[in-house]
Parts: structure tokens; sequence; C-alpha cells
């Protein structure tokens, strides 16, 4: 994301459709974490996400069926995009971490593939 310096304070700003590639459906916060918990263990079949660290720390696990990666979130100017059938979980919060998730889609439970092995298949067939 664009950081703006400035001796009073630096600024970021996320534009729909220009900083991140869709319009803006839904926001939510993810907060509060308990040590060792784990968000996230699934993946979307449309809906992208654009993930930001505003406080804290985080690593965010992604994994496409066949290539696993880990990207630890801790600056509040870097954003992650997360494209749809990606498989995705968060891991080892910092207390009072707290992260903002961007998404290209209004909540839809049907869009959500919360088996693993489901999801593998899902990929494949793609």
């Amino acid at each position: 994301m664009p950081k703006i310096k400035d001796l009073r304070g630096n600024l970021s700003v996320i534009e729909s459709c220009s900083d991140i590639p869709f319009e803006i459906k839904r926001t939510y916060l993810i907060y509060d974490v308990p040590g060792g918990q784990i968000r996230g263990g699934h993946a979307y079949r449309n809906q992208l996400e654009f993930i930001v660290s505003l406080s804290g720390s985080f690593d965010v696990h992604l994994d496409d069926g066949v290539n696993k990666e880990v990207f630890s979130m801790n600056r509040s100017y870097y954003g992650l995009l997360v494209s749809n059938m990606i498989w995705r979980s968060m891991q080892n919060f910092s207390t009072n971490a707290l992260c903002l998730v961007l998404s290209s889609t209004f909540f839809d439970k049907n869009d959500y593939m919360k088996d693993y092995e489901s999801f593998l298949e899902e990929v494949k067939a793609l």
C-alpha cells in the first residue's frame, strides 16, 4: 500500500479497484485471538480478500493444493491479496494483534470450503 510519510504521522490508503483489484463489499476484523488459536482453515470458491495487520503480528498460511507459503504480517502498510481457491489459515497472533480483512463479496456460507480433502478435489478438477 502507498505509505505517505509525514512528521505528524504516516498515512496509507486502500482504494477499491485501484490499490486492490476488486470492489470492497465487506470488511471484518479479527482480534482478541487467544494464544495458540488458529483462524481461517478454509478456502473460498469466489471471494478474494486483502489482509492487513493493523496492529501486532500474525502469520498467514496459504496453500493452493500444490504450493504452500507463509507470510508474516507485521506492518500496517503491507497487505496480502489472497485469491479464491486458496486454502488459508492465520496463526501465531501476537498480544493485541488486530487483523483487517477486506472482501470482494458479501457473506455467503455456500462459498466456504471447510473440508481440506474436498478442497483438493475441487482444485484438481480446475
